[in-house]
């Protein structure tokens, strides 16, 4: 895998989406992008206060009691347009995602590993590692973790010639409330019912923010700047993404109608109420 960070690179700012729908339409419509001019994008994203369900959540036999307890706890949600689990997301969550021609990341490690370097590159004297923390929400091989509590999680989504490597990264905030969370709607959604999927028994104590772990006062928007400095350091350049064409314009539309037909199950008039005019 080539070094991507001393490339031009094209920026999306947090500011260009307000919905999760948005966000995850962006990054399908980038990956479209990446694939027919090879320009690699960067993206920020911050949604507050949500759950990002995955497609494996929308399958737990009680999921309209977990749904509740999200509501009567004051969050929102989505079911994203990818697999795995769910995440929570909220003023202290950072978001982005890294979207690159497939050539350049040819094996999907390869992409898990170049997010890895950046956050590494940001916080170079902190002992970031990568393995799955199991009693984490959403957990998987590239959990990110320092002393064995976890405070990112990364995935990855494949479309056409494009690659998007999303991380989540808990900035601010404690990390085991957020985990109480999940921790909660696993047990209102699941109850005792058998599932042929495992679904995670979370513990909270697992789990922390960026600034709980180092002991600092990182602002989410401290925590983009080092990412951004990690590519201009490496002498890599960054401009605005352009307006979009017509064209793209069509295409982003109509991922963010997949993104509204997808949640019609679990969101009904909330989307009416939102998303009018799709």
């Amino acid at each position: 895998m080539d070094n991507l960070f001393d490339r031009h690179w094209q920026y999306i700012p947090a500011e260009a989406v307000n919905h999760p729908y948005q966000s995850f339409a962006m990054d399908d419509l980038l990956q479209e992008m990446v694939t027919a001019d090879g320009i690699p994008k960067i993206r920020a994203w911050v949604h507050d206060p949500y759950i990002i369900l995955g497609l494996h959540d929308a399958r737990l036999p009680n999921l309209n009691d977990g749904l509740k307890f999200l509501e009567d706890s004051g969050y929102d949600y989505i079911l994203r347009n990818s697999g795995g689990l769910g995440v929570v997301l909220d003023d202290g969550v950072l978001n982005i995602s890294l979207i690159l021609p497939k050539s350049a990341a040819p094996q999907i490690d390869d992409g898990y590993d170049l997010m890895l370097a950046m956050v590494r590159s940001a916080f170079p004297h902190a002992p970031v590692e990568a393995y799955e923390i199991v009693h984490s929400y959403c957990p998987g091989s590239y959990d990110l973790s320092i002393g064995g509590r976890k405070f990112a999680g990364i995935s990855q989504r494949r479309i056409r010639q494009g690659i998007a490597v999303q991380i989540y990264l808990c900035v601010t905030g404690s990390g085991s409330l957020r985990a109480e969370i999940m921790r909660d709607f696993y047990h209102y959604s699941k109850s005792d019912d058998i599932t042929r999927f495992k679904y995670p028994e979370v513990h909270p104590e697992d789990m922390a923010s960026l600034n709980e772990l180092l002991g600092e006062n990182y602002r989410v928007e401290d925590v983009l700047r080092r990412m951004i400095d990690v590519i201009e350091a490496s002498g890599g350049t960054l401009e605005d993404l352009p307006g979009l064409s017509e064209e793209q314009q069509e295409r982003y539309d109509g991922f963010l109608k997949r993104m509204k037909q997808r949640n019609e199950k679990i969101r009904m008039e909330k989307d009416n109420e939102l998303f009018s005019g799709l």
